[in-house]
């Protein structure tokens, strides 16, 4: 009897761990994607035209009416339209992919150290120690990468991506508080839609809706499309539900070091003494945020209690 348990738990982990992956390298390329896509078109235009697609693909997951309804909407407007829109900002200003992942990365210490506040769970000493570790290692990139960045690129464009931070935050509190939960499709059905509304309504404003004729620009949709949004992004909510947020947390501390690493190849990038030691710094944030204390059950973990 026993066998016949462990068979499917180990088999249930693999699975995890697969998808774990994929979501690092999908949601890393959204970093990619996003400066693909800003140099040849502006914010809103790609935005809109990343969106608009998937809003109408998705639409028919929309026809029958569920319960916690506007709270979806309420995520989908923080967790994808503000927070893409601070990330593309950032990047169209001359912030380095790696960098701007890297601040975005810093979601997991912020929802550890709220927890405590907001959910009435505990937060240890460690935690607050590995977030202060995991600023401490931010802070250390921004600087080097301000530094070896244009004149175009001003010193707040680096706070522009702490906007975006803050809203995935909040959009998973929000997740996390909710009573009814759609299905991940669902769910990213009514985020896309109600995204799609807000960068169209954008774009319209600012006279960009029109988008370019050049090749490279649809080819930069589709990268979004595909692997950032259906692949991150869809897997961000799936893992969210499968694993938990205390794992899925810990799988976005390693999508900085794969931005930075990709960014560099890609396009050139500074990968610095400083970049290595900040994103060391953030890996160890990790480790302290995450560790199960002594003496303690997987089920049993602070983080993982409001799951």
């Amino acid at each position: 009897m026993s066998k016949q348990i462990g068979i499917p738990l180990r088999r249930s982990t693999l699975v995890t761990l697969g998808l774990g992956a994929l979501f690092v390298l999908c949601w890393s390329s959204g970093f990619i994607g996003a400066k693909l896509g800003a140099t040849g078109a502006p914010v809103t235009t790609v935005l809109m035209w990343r969106s608009l697609p998937l809003a109408v693909l998705l639409a028919p997951l929309l026809t029958r009416p569920g319960p916690g309804l506007g709270r979806q909407v309420a995520i989908g407007v923080l967790s994808q339209a503000a927070y893409l829109l601070t990330v593309y900002w950032a990047i169209g200003l001359g912030v380095n992919t790696g960098t701007t992942a890297l601040i975005d990365g810093i979601q997991p210490l912020v929802v550890a150290a709220l927890a405590g506040p907001l959910l009435g769970t505990a937060v240890t000493g460690r935690q607050w120690l590995g977030l202060g570790t995991g600023l401490a290692g931010v802070l250390l990139v921004i600087v080097a990468d301000a530094g070896a960045a244009g004149p175009g690129t001003p010193w707040w464009a680096y706070l522009v991506p702490f906007a975006g931070m803050g809203c995935l935050v909040t959009a998973t509190f929000l997740d996390r508080g909710a009573r009814h939960r759609p299905s991940p499709a669902r769910a990213l059905a009514i985020h896309c839609a109600s995204s799609g509304v807000v960068f169209t309504a954008l774009a319209l404003a600012a006279g960009e809706a029109v988008p370019p004729a050049a090749p490279g620009f649809w080819i930069a949709m589709a990268w979004l499309i595909v692997f950032a949004t259906f692949g991150g992004y869809g897997l961000y909510w799936l893992l969210l539900n499968r694993t938990g947020v205390t794992t899925v947390n810990t799988l976005m501390f390693l999508i900085p070091a794969v931005t930075a690493l990709w960014g560099t190849a890609m396009f050139g990038e500074p990968f610095t003494v400083f970049t290595a030691t900040g994103l060391a710094l953030a890996l160890l944030a990790t480790a302290l945020v995450t560790a199960r204390p002594v003496g303690t059950s997987p089920h049993n973990q602070p983080v993982e209690q409001y799951t």
